[in-house]
């Protein structure tokens, strides 16, 4: 395959390294080479694609600053997979007074497979009628309860996902190891709310206490959003953290 050559279906110039990149990001997608798999030399690839590798290298640089590939110093690059640590820490971020990142048990989860919401439906590009797993977590730092969770999931992405229990704490790992799914990005929305009574007994706070509410929309390899979740938290024992550039 030459990727020099022209390509009528593709409008506009392009750099070969990002041609290359939407190359290699598809056959990760597509699942030619899995979670924690070798991808081939530079070599090999330069010589497959019939570019440089130079351009080879550029291209696998940009897959690795996305995180879908890792680069291991004088063994390669490998397909990024997660585990329960990365993906705790990396899309979890919340701290305790002392500025230590928290890393919340599951207490208490309920499951059940509904039709979609408005709100659902917009927030996962679904169609009507569409259905979806929804999640409820209860999950504890410590003895302390500290965070609130509500999880929606789309039916067709994750068909027998009601019969899995129990569910993982945390379940990027079972979406990637077991149906192909790997977030790699979120979108999140961050509102101050007061607590409601159901909120207030699980998570022993006053009536009406101000609660944080993320929401958050988490997107797979393809940018396709897979997962529409809402987590509310005190802000008496917890803080939540952006990390900026």
């Amino acid at each position: 395959m030459n990727l020099n050559a022209k390509h009528p279906d593709r409008p506009g110039f392009r750099p070969l390294y990002q041609q290359v990149q939407e190359l290699l990001r598809a056959r990760i997608s597509s699942g030619a080479w899995r979670p924690a798999e070798a991808l081939p030399s530079e070599q090999s690839l330069a010589s497959e694609l019939g570019v440089s590798q130079g351009t080879v290298r550029k291209a696998l640089d940009s897959l690795a600053a996305d995180r879908l590939v890792e680069r291991r110093q004088g063994k390669g690059t490998y397909v990024a997979q997660h585990t329960n640590e990365t993906a705790l820490f990396r899309f979890l971020k919340i701290f305790d007074g002392t500025g230590a990142q928290v890393s919340p048990a599951t207490l208490q989860t309920t499951l059940k497979t509904r039709v979609a919401t408005a709100q659902e439906r917009k927030a996962l590009a679904l169609t009507a009628k569409a259905k979806v797993h929804e999640l409820s977590r209860k999950r504890l730092v410590g003895s302390h309860p500290a965070l609130l969770e509500t999880i929606c999931v789309p039916q067709t992405l994750f068909p027998d996902l009601a019969s899995r229990q129990p569910l993982p704490n945390t379940l990027y790992t079972l979406y990637e190891a077991d149906y192909g799914v790997t977030i790699v990005g979120a979108e999140e929305k961050i509102t101050a709310v007061a607590a409601r009574a159901s909120d207030a007994a699980a998570l022993k706070v006053g009536a009406a206490a101000p609660l944080l509410e993320v929401e958050r929309i988490a997107v797979d390899i393809n940018g396709r959003p897979v997962e529409y979740r809402r987590s509310r938290f005190s802000t008496e024992r917890y803080h939540y953290r952006a990390e900026l550039g």
